[in-house]
């Protein structure tokens, strides 16, 4: 095990002898390390807090801290964190609430950028990439596949779809449709489909053109959101669509604070 002089792991803390803990880092009795886990230097592990296997953590970086909520009263709520992410400087993560399901995750082989923030109870996939400076409110949901660029807010309680792109400098206050490009060029608008980032994860070109289809209905095709819904409905009824719209549709049905058009 490679724990530097100046790094304070509390005895009661698991940590494997394949990780590696860096200067000046603080690791807490409730902590979890998986195997081959690396703490850079001056990263903050608090909390009942448990990392999976190969995760690589940057300096100043504070995992498991307690949640930004007037309402949290020191209750036992966890962060959990799948394996092989890389977590970059200065990353903030906070644990769960009691009233928010009590813990807050994040999935594996993720990229989180410098200056991060990801707020209690949130549930973030896998394979996602937050830029820099994503700041992510309480209860927010990222699923697999998921981009959200640099300088983003995302409101409370917002779900953004696998494999969406949401540009740089976005404000995301409603659901962000799976498989879409959603930018802020003017207003926040979801503006096509995230062709280049469906091609890179090896959709086929029937799905594409299924897709392509879907998103002209529902961004283009003058009707809205319900006649849109029940043309895809129909077309999954008639075995014209697979998969993807089939959960496009389920995703739009469940959307709580409404949906980027």
């Amino acid at each position: 095990m490679s724990i530097h002089p100046t790094a304070i792991v509390h005895p009661a803390a698991v940590v494997p002898e394949s990780c590696t803990i860096g200067p000046y880092c603080t690791v807490g009795p409730n902590v979890v390390l998986g195997e081959e886990c690396d703490l850079v230097s001056h990263v903050v592990l608090d909390g009942h807090t448990t990392l999976g296997r190969g995760n690589k953590v940057f300096s100043f970086t504070c995992l498991g801290i307690a949640p930004q909520d007037l309402k949290y009263k020191d209750e036992p709520t966890r962060l959990e964190v799948g394996g092989n992410n890389s977590i970059r400087e200065y990353v903030t993560i906070s644990r769960g609430t009691a009233g928010g399901g009590g813990t807050t995750r994040v999935g594996s082989n993720c990229l989180i950028m410098a200056y991060t923030h990801i707020g209690h109870d949130s549930q973030i996939g896998s394979h996602c990439i937050l830029a820099n400076a994503a700041t992510l409110a309480g209860h927010v949901t990222v699923e697999d596949y998921a981009t959200v660029g640099a300088l983003c807010p995302v409101h409370q309680f917002c779900r953004i779809g696998r494999y969406a792109y949401i540009g740089g400098g976005t404000t995301i206050t409603q659901d962000v449709l799976p498989y879409s490009l959603t930018s802020a060029r003017r207003d926040v608008h979801a503006y096509s489909l995230n062709k280049v980032g469906l091609e890179r994860r090896g959709f086929t070109p029937a799905q594409m053109a299924q897709l392509r289809t879907a998103y002209r209905l529902l961004l283009a095709g003058g009707r809205n959101t319900s006649q849109a819904l029940e043309t895809l409905k129909q077309q999954l009824a008639a075995g014209e669509a697979g998969e993807h719209i089939a959960y496009l549709v389920q995703f739009i049905e469940e959307a709580e604070r409404g949906i980027i058009k």
